[in-house]
């Protein structure tokens, strides 16, 4: 009797999070980025052009995350699920997409950042319909310059997940570790809402004193 077709194995589902996904912890490798400058560094963006993220005026928001998963296709490492931090770069985004026009009604921009190519990129945006520019460092520029934490997969230098918020190209608020990755744009919101920067008032003319 011929023997029965081999199975194939199941196709993860990138945008559902596992229940025993494992949580990260802090080992230190972002602290020394909360009240530095951003570097001038200049990354394809894929709307188009490049960002400078030292040059963004006012407050922005940038989540940063290792690699996001592709139909079809199998994580970059068999035990990627059992690496903490890794899986959820989907919902990570999708959490930012969905309260994207929250962010905006506050006039903040959101950025993501990956080391992926900006054509890897893209096939992700339009995909998840995210409506916000997504940065690649696939030279690993900006990730040298900050030190950025990392990690391996593979041959593939990641970025951990972590989230910043930023005042005119200086970090005032750091997210790390991240977890779970569906709920770091809540939680980003969340600490904007609470501390919306203070208006300066324009200081008036004093009077001469006769």
């Amino acid at each position: 009797m011929p023997k029965p077709p081999a199975l194939s194995p199941p196709q993860p589902d990138f945008a559902r999070l596992p229940d025993d996904l494992p949580r990260p912890v802090d080992d230190g490798a972002a602290s020394h980025l909360l009240a530095s400058a951003i570097p001038s560094v200049a990354l394809d963006s894929t709307m188009g052009g490049a960002v400078d993220l030292s040059r963004v005026p006012g407050r922005a928001v940038v989540f940063a995350y290792p690699k996001t998963g592709r139909p079809g296709q199998q994580p970059p490492l068999p035990d990627w699920d059992m690496l903490p931090g890794a899986r959820g770069c989907t919902p990570h985004t999708c959490g930012f997409r969905d309260l994207h026009g929250e962010f905006t009604a506050l006039g903040i921009r959101v950025y993501g950042l990956s080391t992926q190519t900006t054509d890897y990129q893209q096939e992700m945006v339009k995909r998840l319909h995210v409506p916000f520019p997504v940065l690649s460092d696939s030279e690993l520029r900006l990730t040298r310059a900050m030190r950025l934490p990392t990690f391996k997969a593979g041959r593939q230098t990641l970025l951990k997940r972590l989230a910043w918020v930023s005042d005119d190209g200086k970090i005032v608020k750091l997210f790390y570790p991240v977890f779970p990755p569906d709920k770091n744009a809540e939680e980003v919101l969340e600490w904007l809402r609470a501390n919306q920067p203070k208006i300066r008032k324009p200081r008036t003319a004093s009077k001469e004193r006769k």
